[in-house]
């Protein structure tokens, strides 16, 4: 199966250079077939790896049975729920890649329609998990932002951009240990405003161990949040299928 930067990924890059804004509006961003707004053909939609059958009743990591897994057993996160729509695979992972690296906002259409299908509640307060400084000036935008525009829109909730802020670079998360990736983003975020009995969704493009979300959550609840929940476009799912 094709990993991340596959030629999938790569060839997507190339067409959308080449390609004029008519062409992206009437065409699958996975192949040369006609597409409705969402910017996937039917075909390709239905092939997308949804995340679907039982799950964590915390983290939506897919379960034999719906339950809540070891990994939140054994360390309860400060996050109630999380609403994931896809797997973090192939051809989702180039399509997510192709957008925050490559810059492709066209993408975004079809990203927030692939969240908006797994039907995440309604909720009071949207915040897109925030980049660093350094990373936004990097790369001129912050995705789960978009997404989190694009989603308010459609389900009709407000998007408080300003509320929560990563002070700090870290390290890429998917460089290290899942053990170390709390370590890692611990105390890199601050929360600005007041969220008491306030029931808050945090959007995301991708979440794999949840440290990052857990860490945001943490700071949600001192702030006075009642609830905080992650929804996000693909969750990465250990070999197998089970938590660890």
């Amino acid at each position: 199966m094709p990993g991340p930067l596959s030629n999938f990924g790569k060839n997507l890059l190339n067409k959308w250079r080449s390609a004029s804004g008519a062409v992206l509006t009437a065409h699958c961003l996975l192949c040369e077939n006609p597409a409705p707004a969402r910017g996937v053909c039917d075909a390709c939609w239905i092939e997308l790896p949804w995340l679907t059958g039982p799950g964590c009743q915390r983290c939506a990591h897919p379960l034999p049975t719906p339950g809540i897994c070891g990994r939140c057993l054994a360390e309860p996160p400060h996050f109630d729920h999380v609403f994931a729509a896809t797997r973090y695979r192939f051809p989702v992972d180039g399509v997510i890649q192709s957008c925050k690296y490559g810059g492709r906002l066209s993408t975004i259409r079809a990203l927030t329609a692939m969240l908006i299908r797994c039907k995440p509640p309604q909720t009071e307060l949207i915040v897109p998990m925030p980049l660093s400084p350094q990373r936004l000036r990097e790369r001129g935008f912050n995705q789960a932002l978009e997404l989190a525009r694009a989603v308010a829109s459609s389900i009709h909730a407000p998007v408080d951009a300003a509320l929560c802020v990563k002070t700090r670079e870290t390290l890429p998360q998917t460089r290290l240990p899942w053990k170390e990736r709390r370590k890692n983003i611990r105390g890199a975020f601050v929360v600005l405003g007041d969220v008491t009995g306030r029931h808050v969704a945090v959007i995301d493009d991708v979440l794999t161990t949840g440290a990052t979300l857990n860490e945001l959550a943490r700071n949600l609840k001192h702030a006075g949040a009642a609830s905080v929940t992650g929804w996000v476009v693909a969750r990465t799912v250990a070999a197998g299928g089970s938590a660890a």
